[in-house]
C-alpha cells in the first residue's frame, strides 16, 4: 500500500487537486521551533506535495465556525521522507506538519511504510488569531509493523487493510461542515487502530460509539505502557514477596486490558 493508493481511495475531485511542490523551508521557517526540529526536517524530509485543497467551492461540503474553531479548508498534503526515520520522530515530523499548516490536515507520509496523521485545530487561548493543535496527532501506518500486529493474522490483515483504504473516500464521510468531514476520518483512524488489536476493521459507529472507542484506545494504550513497566521492574526485582506481588499486580492489568479491548 503507498500514498498513489490512498489518493485513489480518497476519491479526490479534481476541482480539489493542487499537486504542487512545498518548498521545504517553509517548514523550516514557519514549523521548526527549536535547532533539532530544523535538523530532523533537513535530514528526513525528501519532499513535500500538497495534494488537495477541500474547500466548500472545491466539494461542495460547507465550512464550520463555532467558539472554539473554524474550518475554511482542510489540506491533505503528502511528505516523502529520506531513508529509514524513527517511529518517534517520525511522528514529531507528523506533529510539525501539522503545527505549521493554519488549517486541519490530512497528512500522507510516506516511508518504508505509509503512515497518515490527522489533527484537530482550535484558536489559541492567549493570542487572538492563531491555531493551535486541538489535542495529539493520530497515527494509522500501513502496514502496521508493531508488535500487537503479532495478534493479528496474516491472512486477515490485508483484509483490514484494504477496508480502512477503502473506508477513506470523501463520499464515504459526513458532508454536513468540513469539520464533520474530517472527524470523519478521524474515526477511520481509531477504527484501524482498534483493527490491530481486534482482528476486525469497522468503520461505520454512531458519534457516541466512536467516543466510546477512542476511550478504550486510550485505556489499551495506558495499560500496556503499565504491563511493560511492571514487566520491566519484575525482572529486576530481587526480593520474591515484592516479584509476588508485582506479579499479582501484573495480572489484574491485564485483566484490565483485556476489558478495555472488548470495548473495541
Amino acid at each position: 500500500m503507498n500514498r498513489t493508493d490512498v489518493v485513489a481511495a480518497l476519491c479526490l475531485p479534481d476541482s480539489a487537486r493542487v499537486d504542487q511542490r512545498v518548498p521545504k523551508k517553509l517548514l523550516l521557517e514557519n514549523g521548526a521551533p527549536t535547532a533539532s526540529d530544523k535538523r530532523l526536517i533537513t535530514d528526513a524530509i525528501e519532499e513535500i506535495q500538497w495534494l488537495a485543497a477541500l474547500k466548500p467551492n472545491t466539494i461542495g461540503v460547507p465550512s464550520y465556525r463555532d467558539a472554539q474553531r473554524e474550518y475554511l479548508e482542510v489540506a491533505v498534503l503528502g511528505l516523502t521522507l529520506r531513508g529509514t526515520v524513527k517511529p518517534a520522530s517520525l511522528a514529531r515530523l507528523a506533529e510539525l506538519v501539522h503545527r505549521a499548516v493554519p488549517y486541519p490536515v490530512l497528512l500522507l507520509v510516506q516511508g518504508q511504510a505509509l503512515t497518515l496523521s490527522l489533527a484537530h485545530k482550535r484558536w489559541a487561548q492567549n493570542e487572538a488569531g492563531k491555531v493551535v493543535l486541538d489535542g495529539d496527532p493520530v497515527l494509522a501506518s500501513l502496514p502496521h509493523a508493531t508488535e500487537d500486529a503479532a495478534a493479528v493474522e496474516d491472512a486477515i490483515a490485508p483484509e483490514i487493510e484494504r477496508a480502512f483504504v477503502q473506508s477513506l473516500s470523501i463520499a464515504r464521510q459526513p458532508q454536513t461542515t468540513l469539520h464533520a468531514l474530517y472527524q470523519g476520518w478521524m474515526e477511520r483512524v481509531w477504527a484501524w487502530q482498534a483493527a490491530r488489536l481486534t482482528g476486525t476493521y469497522q468503520a461505520d459507529t454512531t458519534p457516541e460509539q466512536a467516543a466510546a472507542r477512542w476511550q478504550a484506545l486510550a485505556d489499551c494504550e495506558r495499560l500496556e505502557n503499565e504491563i511493560g513497566r511492571l514487566r520491566a521492574q519484575a525482572t529486576k526485582e530481587k526480593q520474591l514477596a515484592r516479584q509476588v506481588e508485582l506479579n499479582l499486580t501484573l495480572k489484574r492489568i491485564q485483566a484490565e486490558l483485556a476489558a478495555a479491548r472488548r470495548q473495541l
